[in-house]
């Protein structure tokens, strides 16, 4: 197959297909007379398999050494257990400062919803978000310090 066959096959586009193939994910033979890239029937499972993995946040990294464990005849369902493992609260806590950004934009809309339109004034950028209560933690953003 060539690349746009197998990316039709697979659901994808023939750039992630080459995406794919940079980052050694794929690895497919050489058409002796001109080159191509010529994939086969092993190629489309691991381009489901990729595919199927980043649907559960796998990076392209963590899917390369999971494959590289499989190539070399290893389990890497340990690994990857572990690594949802460890990933899982983070993604929990992300959603919870998204959910609180969302809350907090609603709020904004809200508060702003009578509020005039203004125009700086060297004092003044835009009343609406300057009229927004400063968080408690002023000082941090998105878990960044200030500089």
């Amino acid at each position: 197959m060539k690349v746009s066959e197998i990316a039709r096959q697979a659901g994808v586009t023939a750039e992630t297909v080459r995406h794919y193939t940079r980052e050694g994910l794929l690895i497919p033979e050489r058409h002796p007379d001109n080159g191509y890239q010529l994939f086969g029937q092993r190629d489309l499972e691991r381009l489901r398999f990729v595919q199927r993995a980043r649907t559960l946040g796998f990076g392209v990294a963590e899917i390369r050494d999971i494959l590289e464990h499989a190539d070399h005849g290893d389990s890497p369902c340990p690994m990857v257990r572990d690594l949802l493992a460890s990933r899982l609260p983070q993604i929990r806590a992300r959603i919870a400062e998204l959910e609180a950004l969302a809350a907090r934009m609603e709020q904004a809309l809200a508060a702003w919803e009578e509020m005039p339109d203004g125009t700086p004034d060297g004092h003044s950028l835009c009343r609406l978000i300057e009229s927004f209560p400063e968080p408690l933690n002023a000082g941090v953003d998105a878990g960044e310090e200030t500089r």
